[in-house]
């Protein structure tokens, strides 16, 4: 699909519980419908033995008291799927980090690796989450799954507007 005609799509982060890229303890996901969040989702998952590390929690701010109680990640996998299972995918850093910590933790959990379609804001704007917030006034708490994924699908609509403006001027 044309990036002028993406009107659906999903933005997504995960935060990791240790350098393992099997770790996720959290996931944010939002998706934009006609270029508005339409629909967030934040979960707690508990990473595999529950093994936190102190630099990664003082970063994120989950600790292993509350991942204890938390599912894992193939448990709410049936919930998460329907957003990315043949859909548009869109992460900050995500061919870097996103993209391979949803593959090995699927792995992880024996779990086939969905197809989806990969779009990266950190390629397109070339610059850190936390710096295109401020720079296009959008509300970031950042390494928070759920707001670093909403932010990061804000920077994708202004990209894609910017698309379709261009594409309208050279008519």
């Amino acid at each position: 699909m044309p990036l002028t005609e993406i009107t659906r799509f999903t933005a997504i982060d995960f935060e990791t519980a240790n350098p393992k890229a099997n770790s996720i303890c959290q996931i944010g996901l939002v998706e934009f419908i006609d270029n508005e969040p339409f629909y967030e989702l934040n979960i707690i998952v508990q990473p595999p033995h529950n093994e936190m590390w102190y630099n990664f929690t003082r970063i994120h701010g989950i600790s292993a008291q509350q991942t204890a109680v938390a599912p894992y990640f193939n448990e709410v996998w049936p919930v998460v799927r329907p957003f990315i299972e043949n859909k548009i995918v869109v992460a900050h850093n995500g061919f870097r980090f996103d993209f391979p910590v949803l593959n090995k933790t699927l792995t992880h959990y024996d779990i086939d690796v969905p197809d989806y379609t990969r779009y990266c804001t950190l390629k397109v704007f070339k610059k850190g989450l936390a710096k295109l917030a401020v720079e296009f006034n959008i509300p970031l708490q950042h390494h928070d799954a759920l707001s670093d994924a909403k932010a990061c699908g804000l920077l994708f609509v202004k990209y894609l507007t910017e698309i379709r403006g261009k594409k309208a001027d050279t008519k």
